[in-house]
Parts: structure tokens; C-alpha cells; sequence
């Protein structure tokens, strides 16, 4: 297997920096990017990073990973709390997958407390803004290691 995981971004997560950045914060995806690069080679992975506001291209990459990458970090975006697909797509992947929020979703509406991709995932970190994906990738790398 290789030693590249993929770190995967849902809807929306184009705009950050831009969309209500008092949830979100000021940092773009690509500040996301150059996080995830630096947390990885503490651990010696590579990274490939993408985003997509489809629910069918992000299950098309995570299919494809279960030839291509050692781990998934997942920011399903919305798609947390209506994504079945995404789901059943992660349940063909044998790999570690770690899930990431920035915000606290369950401090916001009723109906963000709830991720269908967490019945999947063997870590949830949200409320973290940015930082949860190096500590998503800290995880990952942990496991990876056992």
C-alpha cells in the first residue's frame, strides 16, 4: 500500500476563508493544504488533497482509494448529515479514516449532531477550526504505525 493519504474536503469547503468565518475562520484550503503537508512528514506520508462540492466525485475518490492510499481524513461538509453514499463508500475502504469538523457541529443546529460518516470512522474531531486536521493526521499516522 502507499504511504499517501488522501485528505478529502466536501461542499462548500472551497469558500473557506470567505464563508462566515466567524464559524469558520479566516484560513483558506489552502492553508488546509500546507497544514496537511507539514503534520504528514512527521510521520513520513504524503498528502493528496481534494475538494469537491459532488457527492458522486467524492465517492469516486474514496472507491479509488482503496487501491491508492494508506488513510483517509474526511471534512464531509454537509454531506455528513445526509450522505449514505459517502457512508457505503467508506465501508468498501479497509484503511483508517479520520473525520474532521471545523466547527463544533454539535453546538450548532439539531440537525448537524448527527454524521452518518462517523458510524465509520475511528476518530471524530470537530471545534478544532483548522488545527483538526493536523490532529487528524497525528491519528492517522498513529495507526498507521501499529
Amino acid at each position: 500500500m502507499s504511504n499517501t493519504i488522501l485528505i478529502l474536503n466536501g461542499p462548500n469547503l472551497n469558500l473557506l476563508g470567505k464563508r462566515q468565518p466567524e464559524i469558520y475562520g479566516a484560513e483558506t484550503l489552502n492553508d488546509v493544504a500546507r497544514l496537511c503537508a507539514d503534520a504528514a512528514k512527521a510521520f513520513d506520508l504524503g498528502v493528496v488533497m481534494q475538494q469537491s462540492n459532488h457527492e458522486g466525485e467524492l465517492v469516486d475518490w474514496i472507491q479509488d482509494a482503496r487501491e491508492t492510499h494508506a488513510g483517509i481524513v474526511i471534512n464531509p461538509g454537509a454531506y455528513s448529515h445526509t450522505s449514505v453514499a459517502i457512508l457505503d463508500a467508506l465501508n468498501t475502504y479497509d484503511g483508517p479514516v479520520i473525520e474532521v469538523h471545523i466547527s463544533n457541529i454539535h453546538a450548532r443546529e439539531a440537525f448537524r449532531h448527527h454524521s452518518f460518516v462517523s458510524a465509520r470512522a475511528e476518530a471524530v474531531i470537530a471545534g478544532c477550526g483548522i488545527a483538526g486536521y493536523g490532529f487528524a493526521i497525528q491519528r492517522l499516522g498513529a495507526l498507521l504505525a501499529t
